[in-house]
C-alpha cells in the first residue's frame, strides 16, 4: 500500500512522507506525532495507517479536520451527516464502494444494504452515503445472533473487517454483490471472497486501490483549499450591535457592557490564517509578519491619517474619531477598514491624561487590557533599553580597571579548550579592518583596538527608561557604590516610550531590518569623536531576542467588532508619535483594494502629522490618501482667547455656553493646520468632534470656516454618543476625498544640511521667523554631520500645546524665534531630533494623579476607574 500511495502521489505531483512509529507506540505518542503534523504548514493531508484497535476518539479528533483526508474526525462526519459534503472530507473507502457500485450499473435505489464488521467513521459514512442513494441500510457485527437472516435478505453486502472462519459463505444468497473494505495495513494482507462461491458475483474483492486514489484526490483538494486560503478573500465580518444609552456612561462601563468576539473568530473573519496568529487570552492576538509574504501581490487599500489642531491639555479625541470612522466604514457602510493605533504608555494612564482606547461608544475593547500591559511590548522595550544602558557602564568599568591583555582574554575566553570569536565580534573585527578569525593571531595593537571602545562618558546619550511618570529620575547619579570603583556619573531616566528602541519598532519593516537598526543605534562617542554603537558593545543579538515578539502587531477590536491593530507607542512631542509601519502595511493588505486603513498621528498636525509624512512615510514608502483633521469647539475657543484649560479643573462658562466670536477667532489655528496638510499635497477632511455643550450655530460656523480655509469637506461627528452611526457622514466624506488623485510630496530634501531642514520645519510648519541654535546644539550638529548622519530626516521635540515653543501662546503665534537647546541622534531609528526650548523626556505626576480613582474589585477582579 505504501508503494501504491507513493506512485499515485508522484502521478498527482504530490510529495508523500511515511512516518513509521514503533509498534509499541501508545495513544499519547501517536497524538504527539499528529499534533506536530497539524502545525506543519507544509503538510496538507494526513492519513492514519494504524491498527483499528488504536482508532480511539482521542486519536481521531486530534487530527485537524482540514488535514483529515480519511474523513475520520467528528467535524468531518458531522458536516457529512448535516448535508455539507462539499465542505468536508469523506472516507475514501466509503466513496470507493459507492463509485464502484454506480460504475457497475447497479441501481442503489430501494436496495437492501448490509454493512458487516465496520466500526466508527467507516460505518457511519457508509450508512449516510447509502441512505442518500435511497438504499435501506442495516449495520451488523460478525457476532450478531441474527446475522444469517440479515445476510439472506441483503442485496449488497459490504465487509468492513475480515470474515471470521466460523461464518460460512453459504449464508450469503447467490447473486449477492459483495464488497470487501477490510485491509490489514500492518500485515499487508487483504481479506477476500473467492469468486463464484455459491453463485456470489463480487464486483470488487478489495476496494483499497480505488480508496488509495480517492485519498490522494482528497489530498489534492486539501492543497488547493490551502492555496485559496493564501489569497486575499472577502471579509465575512460579523459586527457587534450597540445599544447606546443616554446619558452616556463612563468609558469602562461601556466597554464592559459589550461582549467582544473571541479574537480567533475575528482573525478568521478578516482573512488571517490559524498559523498567522498567536493568541494572548481571549481578546488579543499577535499577528505574524509572514502574512506580508503571503499577500505580497494583493493591492493595498486607501491610507488615511487622523491628525488634529493644537489641542487643549484634555485632548480633542483623535483616537475616538479614528475608532468612530472605522466603525462607520465597516459596521454601517460595509467597507473593509482597519484602525491602527499606538499602544499607550502607563505614565499618562496613571498620571493626568488617562488611557488612549478612544471614548464613549467609539472605543477599543476591552479598554483595560488595551491600556494596561497589552501583550508586554513596552516591557520588552524597557528590558532591551536597560540592558544596553547596563552594557555601556559595565564596559567603561571593565576597560578602566583592566590591562589590554586581561580585557582581551575575558572578551574572547577559552571554552573547553576552544577559543573563538562570536559572530558579532567578527563583525567588529571587520569594521576595524582586521581580517583575522583566529583570536591568537591578533597583534597587541589589534587586540587593543578590538578590546577597547574608549567611550567618552560625557558623550553618552543612551538613558535608562521606566514606563512611569517619575520626575525624580530626571537627573540622577549612578555608580556610587564602592564596587563601581569611582565610575560614577550623572545620568537620567526617560519615559519608556521615548526610548529609541520604541522608534525602531515603529519604523522597522522586518525582523532583519529591526536587527540592523538596533545594531547601528549610537549610544555615545569614543575619545576620538567616533560613534559607538550597540554592535560595538556586542549586544545587538540579545536586544533582538528581547524584541522578537514585540515586532508582531497586536490585534484587538472596536465596540462594534471591527479590527484594530495596536502596535508601538512613541510620544509625538519627544518622538515621532505614530504607530508602526508594520501594522499599517499588514492592515493595508488585509483590507484589500477598496478598503481603508485609518491611523492616528499624535497631538497637533504640526507635530504628529509632519513627522508622519517626513519620517514615517519615508521609511515605509506608503502614500497617504486623506488627512482627517480633528477639531473641537472647546479647543477653538481656547485659541480664540478663551480662559486657560487645565486638566482636573472644571471648564469656565465660556466653554459651556455659546460664544460664536471665540469660535470664529480660534479658527485661525484650524486654518493654519489645514495649510500645513496642504504643504504635503494631501486633501483634508475636517472632523468636528461634537460635545454635548456645542450649539448648532457653533458647529455650522466651524464647518463653514473650515471649507473656506481649503478643507475638502468638514463634518460634525457624534460617534462618542452613538458609535459608528454618528460618523457615517465623515465616512462618506473620507471615501469621496480618497477617490481623488493624491499629490503627496515631502516638505524637504533629506540631503539638505541639518540646520536648513530644522529651519524649513520651523518656518513652513510652525510659522517661526527663524531658529536660534545653542552652542551645544551647534556642536552636536557639527559632530553628527562629521560622523555621516547629516542626511537623516528631522524629528522635532517640541511642546504640543502651541505652534510655537511656548505652551501659553495659543492661536497662530507669529514673528517668534524658535530656540534649539540641544540636538540628539536616533541613528537606528533613522532621524535627528532637536530639542526645542526646555523639553522633558520624563513626565511628572500631578498633585492628584489618575491612580486615585483606579481600583480592583477583588471579588470579580474587574478594574475600576480607568478612563
Amino acid at each position: 500500500m505504501q508503494e501504491v500511495n507513493q506512485n499515485l502521489a508522484e502521478e498527482a505531483g504530490l510529495n508523500i512522507t511515511h512516518i513509521c512509529l514503533p509498534a509499541e507506540s501508545g495513544e499519547d505518542e501517536i497524538i504527539d506525532e499528529i499534533l506536530k503534523i497539524n502545525e506543519d504548514t507544509r503538510v496538507h493531508g494526513l492519513a492514519l495507517q494504524i491498527a483499528e484497535t488504536s482508532f480511539s476518539n482521542k486519536i481521531l479528533n486530534a487530527l485537524k479536520p482540514e488535514k483529515d483526508v480519511d474523513g475520520l474526525t467528528d467535524v468531518n462526519l458531522g458536516k457529512l451527516v448535516r448535508g455539507d459534503a462539499h465542505e468536508c472530507f469523506i472516507s475514501p473507502v466509503a466513496r470507493a464502494v459507492i463509485e464502484l457500485l454506480e460504475k457497475s450499473g447497479v441501481s442503489l435505489d430501494g436496495k437492501k444494504i448490509l454493512v458487516i464488521g465496520a466500526h466508527g467513521s467507516l460505518e457511519a459514512t457508509l450508512q449516510c452515503l447509502f441512505q442518500r442513494k435511497g438504499s435501506m441500510t442495516m449495520s451488523s457485527q460478525w457476532k450478531t445472533p441474527q446475522l444469517q437472516g440479515k445476510l439472506q435478505e441483503a442485496d449488497i453486502v459490504v465487509l468492513g473487517s475480515p470474515k471470521p472462519e466460523e461464518i460460512p459463505l453459504s449464508w450469503i444468497q447467490p447473486g449477492t454483490t459483495v464488497f470487501n473494505c477490510s485491509h490489514d495495513f500492518l500485515s499487508g494482507k487483504a481479506a477476500c471472497i473467492s469468486p463464484g462461491v455459491h453463485g456470489i458475483s463480487p464486483i470488487a474483492k478489495d476496494v483499497s486501490l480505488l480508496a488509495a486514489a480517492l485519498r490522494i484526490q482528497n489530498m489534492v483538494s486539501s492543497g488547493r483549499r490551502w492555496l485559496r486560503e493564501q489569497q486575499h478573500r472577502r471579509w465575512r465580518l460579523h459586527c457587534l450591535k450597540l445599544q447606546p444609552l443616554s446619558p452616556v456612561p463612563s468609558d469602562i462601563e461601556i466597554s464592559r457592557a459589550q461582549t467582544p468576539k473571541a479574537v480567533e473568530i475575528l482573525a478568521k473573519e478578516i482573512g488571517l490564517l490559524a498559523d498567522e496568529i498567536e493568541i494572548y487570552g481571549k481578546n488579543k492576538a499577535k499577528v505574524h509578519l509572514s502574512l506580508l509574504e503571503r499577500l505580497k501581490d494583493q493591492a493595498d487599500g486607501k491610507y488615511i491619517l487622523v491628525a488634529g489642531i493644537t489641542p487643549t491639555p484634555l485632548g480633542e479625541g483623535k483616537s475616538t474619531v479614528t475608532i468612530g470612522l472605522v466603525q462607520a466604514l465597516t459596521a454601517h457602510l460595509n467597507v473593509n477598514s482597519f484602525a491602527c493605533l499606538r499602544q499607550p504608555s502607563q505614565g499618562p494612564t496613571f498620571g493626568v491624561k488617562g488611557g488612549a482606547a478612544g471614548g464613549g461608544y467609539a472605543q477599543v475593547i476591552p479598554m483595560e487590557e488595551f491600556n494596561l500591559h497589552l501583550t508586554g511590548d513596552i516591557h520588552a522595550i524597557t528590558a532591551a533599553n536597560n540592558l544596553l544602558a547596563a552594557a555601556i557602564d559595565a564596559r567603561i568599568l571593565h576597560e578602566n580597571t583592566q590591562t589590554d591583555k586581561a580585557l582581551y582574554n575575558r572578551l574572547v575566553p577559552s571554552v573547553n579548550g576552544v577559543r573563538e570569536f562570536s559572530k558579532i565580534q567578527l563583525a567588529r573585527l571587520k569594521k576595524l579592518g582586521i581580517n583575522k578569525t583566529d583570536p591568537s593571531a591578533l597583534t597587541e595593537e589589534e587586540m587593543r583596538k578590538f578590546a577597547r571602545l574608549d567611550i567618552d562618558p560625557s558623550t553618552i546619550t543612551w538613558q535608562r527608561v521606566v514606563d512611569t511618570n517619575d520626575r525624580f529620575l530626571r537627573k540622577i547619579t549612578i555608580g556610587q557604590a564602592n564596587t563601581e570603583k569611582g565610575c560614577s556619573r550623572q545620568a537620567q531616566f526617560d519615559i519608556a516610550v521615548a526610548s529609541e528602541i520604541m522608534a525602531v519598532l515603529a519604523l522597522t519593516d522586518s525582523l532583519s531590518d529591526m536587527k540592523e537598526r538596533l545594531g547601528r543605534m549610537v549610544v555615545a562617542s569614543d575619545k576620538n569623536g567616533q560613534p559607538v554603537t550597540a554592535d560595538d558593545l556586542g549586544v545587538t543579538g540579545a536586544l533582538t531576542v528581547l524584541m522578537k515578539d514585540a515586532i508582531k502587531p497586536n490585534l484587538m477590536q472596536t465596540l462594534e467588532g471591527t479590527p484594530v491593530f495596536v502596535h508601538a507607542g512613541p510620544f509625538a512631542n519627544i518622538a515621532h508619535g505614530n504607530s508602526s509601519v508594520l501594522a499599517d502595511k499588514i492592515a493595508l493588505k488585509l483590507v484589500g483594494e477598496g478598503g481603508f486603513v485609518v491611523t492616528e498621528a499624535g497631538f497637533g498636525a504640526d507635530i504628529g502629522m509632519e513627522k508622519f509624512f517626513n519620517i514615517k512615510c519615508r521609511a515605509s514608502g506608503l502614500v497617504p490618501s486623506v488627512v482627517v483633521l480633528v477639531a473641537t469647539v472647546r479647543a477653538l475657543k481656547m485659541h480664540g482667547g478663551g480662559p486657560s484649560v487645565t486638566a482636573g479643573v472644571p471648564l469656565k462658562k465660556e466653554y459651556t455656553e455659546e460664544n460664536l466670536q471665540l469660535v470664529a477667532d480660534g479658527c485661525c489655528n484650524l486654518e493654519k493646520q489645514i495649510q500645513i496638510a496642504q504643504l504635503f499635497g494631501v486633501p483634508v477632511v475636517v472632523a468636528l468632534n461634537v460635545f454635548k455643550t456645542d450649539t448648532r450655530a457653533e458647529i455650522d460656523l466651524v464647518c463653514e470656516l473650515a471649507k473656506r480655509a481649503g478643507a475638502f469637506n468638514a463634518v460634525p461627528c457624534y460617534h462618542w454618543s452613538i458609535g459608528g452611526k454618528g460618523s457615517v457622514d465623515l465616512a462618506w466624506a473620507v471615501r469621496e476625498a480618497a477617490s481623488k488623485e493624491s499629490r503627496f510630496q515631502f516638505l524637504y530634501d533629506v540631503q539638505l544640511p541639518i540646520v536648513e531642514k530644522i529651519r524649513t520645519i520651523a518656518q513652513c510648519v510652525y510659522g517661526a521667523k527663524d531658529i536660534e541654535l545653542s552652542p551645544e546644539a551647534q556642536s552636536k550638529i557639527d559632530r553628527y554631520t562629521e560622523q555621516g548622519f547629516g542626511n537623516l530626516p528631522i524629528c522635532m521635540a517640541k511642546t504640543h500645546l502651541s505652534l510655537s515653543h511656548q505652551p501659553d501662546k495659543k492661536g497662530v503665534p507669529k514673528g517668534f524665534i524658535l530656540p534649539i537647546s540641544d540636538v540628539r541622534a536616533s541613528i537606528g531609528a533613522g532621524f535627528i531630533y532637536p530639542l526645542v526650548g526646555t523639553m522633558s523626556t520624563m513626565p511628572g505626576l500631578p498633585t492628584r494623579p489618575c491612580f486615585y480613582d483606579i481600583d480592583l474589585d477583588t471579588d470579580t477582579e474587574q478594574v475600576k476607574g480607568l478612563f
